[in-house]
């Protein structure tokens, strides 16, 4: 069975792909001092408290914090006997190589998601990401990465108003019952609800001007189904867009080690 990891800035997912479903997913306070062996005591935890049957024998990463990948590697050396393909890494094949400048380093979640979204959705796609940053990722007619945009990430945005303001409180981003805050929490809710709902249709209206094809948009990350509700840009949202492209990515490799 495969192991699918997802690292992102605040929380690592771990998918269980046993060739042809997702087994069991569980997700994880993302942190860079945690051990190959403490994430081994909590996975092997919940395969016991949740009874889930996995023989892992192989394992796939994707990180965009870099220094987690070495206990994530150790992890899957130590207690799976495998070498993890690291989604970025040279000896990671892609099935279409990214477009961009030169130099120019490419987030690894976006790059699985340009090959799931492409995968599901065809080319002439626009994912967007709700996750600690909020990301526009550009997918070409081929399925080639051609470049997007990063936004600050909707809970960046209220712990900066939080921090920045003394007579602000935190607050839990929900959608409001009404533009027209009637207090103060209300007030930012509307402000950061429909702001970003502002951003995104700006961003993809602006993404669109300037190609020549008809953009899907497809969005993904835990807010999307909440911005859904306020608009009727997206043509689908989907909660296992990363996942299904790490499992495809790993595909990939494996046929390319066969060929």
């Amino acid at each position: 069975m495969l192991l699918a990891i997802d690292c992102g800035n605040t929380n690592t997912v771990f998918s269980i792909w046993d060739g042809a479903q997702f087994r069991a997913t569980w997700r994880i306070a993302t942190d860079h001092k945690r051990t190959a062996d403490e994430y081994f005591v909590w996975f092997s935890s919940l395969l016991m408290l949740t009874k889930t049957e996995a023989h892992i024998t192989e394992a796939i990463i994707s990180s965009t914090v870099p220094r987690v990948v070495f206990n994530l590697r150790v992890l899957c050396n130590r207690y799976f006997d495998c070498r993890p393909i690291v989604v970025g890494k040279p000896e990671c094949a892609l099935p279409v190589a990214p477009r961009v400048d030169q130099g120019t380093t490419v987030g690894p979640d976006r790059l699985v998601n340009t090959v799931a979204g492409f995968d599901r959705h065809g080319g002439n796609l626009i994912v967007v990401d709700f996750g600690t940053a909020t990301t526009f990722d550009v997918v070409d007619v081929d399925g080639a990465y051609i470049g997007g945009v990063i936004a600050p990430g909707v809970n960046l945005s209220l712990e900066a108003l939080h921090m920045a303001a003394a007579a602000l409180p935190h607050i839990d981003i929900a959608r409001p019952h009404s533009a027209i805050g009637t207090n103060t929490v209300a007030c930012m809710q509307a402000g950061v609800y429909w702001g970003y709902i502002g951003l995104v249709e700006g961003i993809v209206r602006q993404i669109r001007a300037e190609r020549e094809n008809p953009m899907m948009v497809i969005a993904t990350g835990g807010l999307a189904p909440l911005f859904q509700q306020g608009t009727e840009l997206f043509h689908s949202v989907e909660d296992d867009l990363t996942m299904h492209g790490l499992v495809l990515i790993h595909r990939h490799n494996k046929e390319l080690e066969t060929a």
